[in-house]
């Protein structure tokens, strides 16, 4: 009878902490605009570079009950792109994409990217790279870089709205 009440009291335990885990996890979305120049050479890459992205990471982190020292790992979960001008075009133009971050003191890494584009679609979405952004989320503010590469002339400029969603993971209670 000793060890079945032994057991249940771990089992109790382990699924309290798997709950408690859960709530130290949650997304942070962030949007940019990047505007493609009509006058982009084709098949040539060319880096369009967003505004810097004001992070809020302090006030986002205290919104879901952590802070800074308690995050564990931040990870890119979605990178999409959405023309949102002109509005009737699609990605067609687009032959490949590589999305980079960048933040004060730190290197510059690839997070996303796509080399094969549908022909078709206002909406892309990018494959993201399996790796930690916790410090580039944890600053006040980071950029974006797009090197693209477009596979037909456009007689426009294209406005596009960069979404993406970061996927935090904190210590449970600050152990």
């Amino acid at each position: 009878m000793r060890k079945f009440s032994t057991l249940i009291i771990l089992a109790i335990i382990v699924f309290s902490c798997d709950k408690l885990d859960e709530l130290t996890k949650f997304s942070i979305d962030y949007d940019a605009q990047v505007t493609i120049p009509s006058s982009a050479g084709i098949n040539l890459p060319f880096d369009v570079l967003t505004p810097d992205t004001e992070t809020n990471s302090e006030s986002k982190f205290e919104s879901n009950d952590t802070r800074k020292d308690l995050i564990e790992e931040i990870k890119l979960t979605e990178l999409q792109l959405v023309i949102t001008s002109p509005d009737d075009t699609d990605f067609s133009f687009l032959e490949s994409i590589e999305v980079y971050i960048d933040a004060d003191g730190l290197d510059e890494i690839k997070i996303a990217s796509k080399y094969e584009v549908p022909e078709s679609g206002s909406t892309l979405d990018l494959d993201v790279s399996d790796v930690d952004l916790k410090e580039y989320i944890k600053k006040d503010s980071y950029n974006l870089r797009l090197n693209t590469v477009t596979d037909e002339a456009m007689s426009q400029d294209h406005d596009i709205n960069v979404k993406s969603t970061f996927f935090v993971d904190a210590k449970i209670l600050g152990l």
